[in-house]
């Protein structure tokens, strides 16, 4: 699907079995990413769901309302050819991981994050093996060798279409940590997005709630969840 507005130009959507996965047909034409590039699935399921994305199309396509086949189209056309250098980009988030830099004041910020924050870190310390050092103000200063090697392998494990989900769960919540413990399932995805939004929900508590701001953060909540679900689809 070019990024182009298009009109549909299909009555009937149906999911097909190929040699390499299961793909979208649209009147017995087999669906292309932007790149021109067979949109094949993995899965049955996802395959369905993004099927059910091209069926609820009105007369004007609307890529906003297909959030599975944008993930998709990304995987396809990006990550398969730039695997490491996605991988690469996210591992570097475990160095600045939102949950490891907290604030100095005021004490009830304080206090929070380290309720709030604390319990995922031990999580992730358990799970994986490994020890979080924390950051007070906003200097930089880097995570243990150790650390950022085993969650890097973590994330490199990572197949494409995983991966280009996993990229959206990191960068929406600013931590490398939140993404993993959402595909570990460590709580509720929605759980987790709430923890990402911690220092937002104490800005508003101070200083009231900003329509726009407020419209953003919801369209980010829902990019997210989106992405937990094509992850789990897969």
């Amino acid at each position: 699907m070019n990024s182009r507005q298009l009109r549909r130009f299909w009555k009937n959507v149906c999911v097909e079995r190929a040699s390499d996965g299961w793909v979208i047909c649209l009147d017995h034409r087999t669906a292309e990413t932007p790149a021109g590039r067979p949109l094949c699935l993995p899965s049955h399921e996802l395959a369905t769901a993004i099927a059910a994305e091209w069926s609820a199309q009105r007369r004007e396509v609307s890529p906003v309302s297909m959030p599975l086949t944008r993930i998709a189209n990304a995987t396809i056309d990006q990550v398969i050819a730039k695997h490491e250098q996605v991988a690469d980009f996210l591992i570097d988030y475990a160095d600045t991981d939102l949950v490891c830099y907290r604030a100095l004041e005021p004490v009830e910020l304080v206090e929070r994050q380290a309720r709030d924050w604390d319990t995922v870190l031990r999580w992730a310390s358990d799970d994986f093996g490994v020890e979080f050092k924390l950051r007070y103000g906003v200097i930089h200063k880097p995570q243990a060798t150790k650390t950022l090697k085993v969650l890097g392998q973590k994330v490199r494990d990572l197949e494409p279409f995983h991966l280009t989900a996993f990229y959206e769960l990191v960068t929406l919540t600013g931590s490398l940590v939140l993404g993993l413990a959402t595909i570990k399932r460590w709580r509720l995805a929605s759980k987790i997005w709430q923890l990402s939004r911690l220092d937002e929900q104490w800005q508003q508590e101070q200083w009231g709630v900003d329509k726009e701001e407020q419209a953003a953060s919801e369209n980010k909540r829902h990019a997210f969840l989106k992405a937990y679900e094509f992850y789990e689809l897969v």
